[in-house]
């Protein structure tokens, strides 16, 4: 055995170790993130293990769950099926995949969007009420009403839907940003780096962009829930993506007739949505209680 692979033996005890003390330390980081990733693995392996969601079989309408022989590939009542004798195990999961991707893209594009403006307006002054205003304006829209009113005069999609989710949610981004940026610009490395010189820019970047990456980072994980709640809201309405495509929200809306009959059409893709939620809830507030200083001391 050569010494690189000694070597790696001899340190897999303590990086287990490690471990081990950094989930008792975080529990709500670990069991959130355990809960996402499996929820992800799920939803990426789903055009492989389960049926074509939208594949009907009337002979097969209204099925009970039946859980013998779970990972049979062909098998079609894992968790039922619905009035049209569609395979719910697989709609459920190919859902997961489209509100993944809206929850992922409306909390990059919020952030990258907010984190911008954001600077620019905590570090020039001149700016600042012009732009805030601006952003008190825009949270006062629902998130709800404009896709509705995007809806109404566009023919929807999902590109349209992620837009209408993320521009209510941009103004938080600011103004958490903005927060930030008034208070480390009052920092002695600051003034220490104008009086030498330092441009506007690269201050921004090397010492004020550095001190927002932590809150960001919580606030992210908060967006990306409220974005999942939301798309599922918008899609129960009809005012989310079209009802061929399978989503949880979709799912719910088409299955409100047949709940009394049969429970299961709601329950499952209820179920996932609240998992998904609640996984990323508590990897935030996990995040939170882990990157902010005092919440640290006095854990």
């Amino acid at each position: 055995m050569s010494e690189a692979a000694i070597a790696a033996e001899e340190a897999r005890p303590g990086r287990l170790k490690a471990f081990g003390t950094f989930a008792r330390r975080n529990p709500t980081i670990v069991i959130g993130a355990v809960l996402l990733a499996f929820m992800v693995t799920l939803a990426l392996l789903a055009p492989l293990i389960t049926n074509p969601p939208m594949q009907a079989s009337p002979a097969d309408r209204l099925k009970p769950p039946d859980f013998s022989n779970f990972f049979d590939p062909e098998k079609r009542d894992r968790f039922g099926t619905d009035n049209l004798g569609r395979d719910i195990f697989a709609r459920t999961l190919h859902g997961a995949r489209v509100s993944l991707m809206v929850g992922l893209s409306v909390a990059i594009l919020a952030t990258v969007i907010g984190l911008a403006i954001g600077l620019v307006a905590g570090y020039y002054r001149r700016v600042d009420a012009v732009v805030m205003r601006l952003m008190d304006g825009l949270m006062s829209i629902p998130s709800i009403l404009l896709a509705i009113a995007l809806v109404a005069l566009t023919r929807g999609g999902l590109l349209l839907l992620i837009i209408a989710i993320t521009i209510p949610e941009v103004p938080r981004v600011v103004r958490l940003v903005r927060a930030v940026v008034l208070a480390v610009r009052e920092r002695p490395f600051v003034d220490a780096a104008i009086s030498v010189g330092s441009r506007s820019r690269k201050i921004i970047i090397r010492h004020v962009l550095p001190m927002t990456v932590a809150p960001l980072i919580v606030q992210a994980t908060y967006i990306c829930a409220s974005a999942i709640l939301i798309e599922a809201g918008l899609s129960f309405l009809g005012a989310g993506v079209p009802p061929e495509i399978a989503t949880w929200g979709n799912m719910i809306a088409q299955s409100r007739l047949f709940f009394a009959r049969a429970p299961w059409l709601i329950f499952f893709p209820g179920a996932a949505l609240a998992l998904v939620v609640l996984a990323v809830n508590l990897l935030g507030d996990g995040l939170r209680d882990r990157l902010d200083p005092r919440l640290a001391r006095r854990m």
